[in-house]
């Protein structure tokens, strides 16, 4: 009877399970709505405006740029005046890239304006309703990576041919500038690096994101470099070997990367063009192309960014109750008096403003109040990790020592690296 029950309860739930499923003819037809997709650039979705890019030509200026495309000169004049600070516009330079927005109805004025400073960052100047501008930057993917290499004649060399970055070589020389001469390293030298690339839009490459480690082998003595933020709240990076000594001086060697020095400071100075009369130098001149990067070179607060006589712009930093530094003939600074600048940090560039026969950058350096030589003063070693951050700084580099160590040296003759590409 059990038995009978049992296959009369199964023949009922099969049953069941079939009159819960819908016929074929019964099933509604399921349509899937794709939504369209948007993709915005620079904060806005383009689809929204027509669109003019261009890039700056010799002559162009943001007012006439603006006027033609029908801006209002109260409101071009509002952008001059009030957002200075965020957009200078007598800086648009010849060769920047550009996007005005414009209205898709049959008036087509101009609605936006973006500005490319770099490849990653931008300026955007909104005209709709009152005029907004703000600087922003693009979605950037930083991709660590690993390279090494033997020298045969120079590190610039050494790094070229394995398709590096320049900019690698010259942040080694900035890491390296008071522990190694890169321009007397011997064949045979070696080194290793850890750094980061910057990628937009995951693959157009936008440069360099700083080195978080290097390794230098120069006459077969090691040199580590490992890189850690020592001040937080001044967002001051420094570069610190294995046992917790900053690899730094207080300040640069010279201001201007790889530049030669014109004139040094001599206080016996005389010029044929004055008669031989006596006209001491009190600074140090370093020659280089107008628009080179001229770099503070050391931490400290702007007091003076202004133009004044002889000197032309010029930019003067006080280090400390101690030391100031000086920099003059600019062609434009890229600080404000009231400014807090890293060393390192780019505060304006070679020009010959004021009384100079050439491009350069006349570096006048104070101790105490009194002009000395730079090259002849022992200059002072840099801040060193603070005792509370030491244990701190020694598990921080601990994986990152393995990592260095790991990374094989490689050295590709020219003939292997045709064949590679």
């Amino acid at each position: 009877m059990r038995k009978y029950l049992g296959l009369v309860l199964s023949l009922i739930f099969i049953v069941a399970c079939k009159d819960e499923k819908p016929n074929k003819d019964e099933l509604a037809e399921v349509v899937t709505i794709e939504k369209p997709v948007v993709v915005k650039q620079f904060g806005f979705n383009l689809d929204d405006f027509e669109v003019l890019r261009d890039t700056v030509k010799n002559g162009d200026s943001f007012g006439e740029l603006m006027l033609k495309n029908r801006v209002d000169y109260p409101k071009i004049a509002k952008v001059s005046e009030q957002f200075r600070d965020t957009f200078d516009v007598r800086k648009i330079v010849v060769g920047k890239p550009y996007l005005i927005l414009k209205s898709r109805d049959t008036v087509k004025d101009a609605q936006v304006f973006i500005y490319e400073n770099d490849p990653i960052n931008y300026t955007v100047i909104d005209f709709r309703d009152s005029v907004v501008a703000y600087k922003n930057s693009k979605e950037v993917k930083f991709v660590e990576r690993e390279v090494s290499g033997v020298i045969e004649s120079s590190l610039s060399e050494a790094i070229l041919d394995q398709g590096i970055d320049y900019n690698v070589t010259n942040s080694m020389a900035d890491i390296y500038a008071w522990t190694i001469d890169f321009n007397r390293l011997q064949k045979g030298d070696r080194f290793k690096v850890i750094y980061k690339e910057k990628y937009i839009n995951d693959t157009i490459y936008a440069g360099i994101g700083g080195i978080k480690a290097a390794y230098f082998e120069h006459n077969k003595e090691p040199f580590y470099a490992f890189n850690f933020m020592s001040d937080s709240t001044k967002g001051i990076v420094d570069y610190y070997d294995e046992s917790a000594n900053n690899l730094r001086r207080a300040f640069l060697r010279m201001p201007v990367q790889f530049s030669r020095i014109s004139s040094r400071y001599n206080l016996k100075r005389r010029i044929a063009y004055y008669g031989y009369k006596l006209k001491p130098h009190r600074g140090t001149d370093y020659a280089a192309p107008i628009g080179t990067p001229i770099l503070a070179t050391a931490n400290g607060t702007v007091v003076e960014s202004t133009r004044r006589g002889g000197n032309g712009k010029y930019v003067k930093i006080k280090h400390n109750s101690t030391y100031s530094t000086q920099y003059l003939h600019m062609k434009d600074q890229n600080v404000k008096k009231g400014d807090f600048v890293k060393q390192g940090d780019v505060i304006g560039w070679i020009g010959m403003t004021g009384n100079t026969g050439g491009p350069h950058v006349c570096y006048r350096f104070w101790k105490n109040g009194v002009q000395v030589d730079p090259l002849r003063e022992k200059l002072p070693a840099a801040e060193p990790i603070a005792d509370s951050l030491k244990t701190k700084f020694l598990d921080h580099i601990a994986p990152t020592k393995v990592q260095l160590d790991c990374i094989e040296f490689t050295d590709f003759p020219k003939e292997d690296l045709l064949t590679l590409n």
